[in-house]
């Protein structure tokens, strides 16, 4: 494990997120001091509320912070948020922030807009270029989809190399935390692609349910996805992001997984069968 004790303590932006989760729990079993950016705040541990559209939150969340994970909500590539990460940014780096993960999205324009801009501010950013989280299907916005058996999406059946999070975490702590991250992009997917066909009959093999892919309109995805309990803007922005993304610009797999943790990365059965384990799909 490659952390240093320098480190006194982590602002986990986006802390109560599937990527988040994630992190603030490794932090917490290898005993670094963090805190957790929300718009809520937690008064009753001195947590102030943090909130990315009110810059006067700023300053009281990154008050005796030393390394910052950026991840900005809904999306990196949604409109306007280049420029707030940004400014985030310098605001940590005039603070005395050494260390900065930014949480990014493979393939897409805007966000990696974005990356030059944190960059700009802080040159020793460490960016984190993700392809389709795996975690989608159990976490995220296709939950409902694998309980009902039907992955419905605007878009071809293109492959995809999904990234595990598990692996995302845990190059994202070392980056937090340890030396030698400093400057880096890291491209993360999984070791190969599959296409949404050969997700679903993945994820049917662990979960025991069929799982089958359809392609839909724009339209439909947007009110099925609204249904789910999406904003309707969130939804838009969603359904323009997936269409631009999966068009089989992001097929080919990427080294960034091994080359930050000494390993290849996780499949998505291995992370299929540790999501049904863990009972992500009892329901419904």
């Amino acid at each position: 494990m490659d952390t240093n004790s320098t480190t006194t303590r982590v602002l986990v932006t986006g802390g109560t997120g599937m990527t988040g989760r994630r992190i603030t729990r490794l932090l917490s079993e290898r005993g670094v001091d963090h805190r957790v950016g929300s718009r809520a705040g937690h008064p009753e541990t001195g947590t102030p509320r943090f909130d990315w559209d009110a810059p006067e939150t700023w300053d009281a969340v990154l008050e005796g912070v030393d390394a910052v994970y950026l991840c900005y909500h809904p999306d990196l590539a949604f409109p306007g948020a280049a420029d707030i990460v940004s400014a985030f940014a310098a605001k940590a780096a005039a603070t005395g922030v050494r260390r900065m993960a930014l949480l990014s999205g493979r393939g897409e324009p805007e966000a990696e807009r974005a990356e030059q801009q944190v960059r700009s501010v802080f040159p020793g950013l460490t960016v984190l270029r993700c392809s389709f989280f795996a975690q989608n299907f159990s976490e995220g916005f296709f939950v409902s989809a694998v309980l009902s058996g039907t992955l419905a999406l605007p878009v071809a059946d293109v492959p995809e190399p999904f990234v595990d999070l598990d692996d995302v975490a845990e190059i994202a702590v070392r980056a937090l935390t340890g030396e030698g991250h400093a400057g880096e992009l890291y491209e993360l997917t999984g070791p190969r692609a599959l296409t949404f066909t050969e997700a679903g009959k993945a994820l049917a093999s662990a979960t025991g349910r069929p799982v089958e892919y359809l392609e839909v309109t724009r339209a439909e995805f947007v009110a099925g996805a609204a249904a789910d309990g999406l904003p309707e803007e969130v939804a838009q922005g969603l359904a323009a992001l997936v269409t631009e993304i999966l068009d089989g610009r992001n097929v080919a797999p990427a080294d960034g997984v091994e080359r930050a943790l000494g390993r290849p990365a996780n499949g998505f059965e291995e992370y299929a069968a540790k999501a049904a384990e863990a009972g992500a799909w009892s329901r419904g």
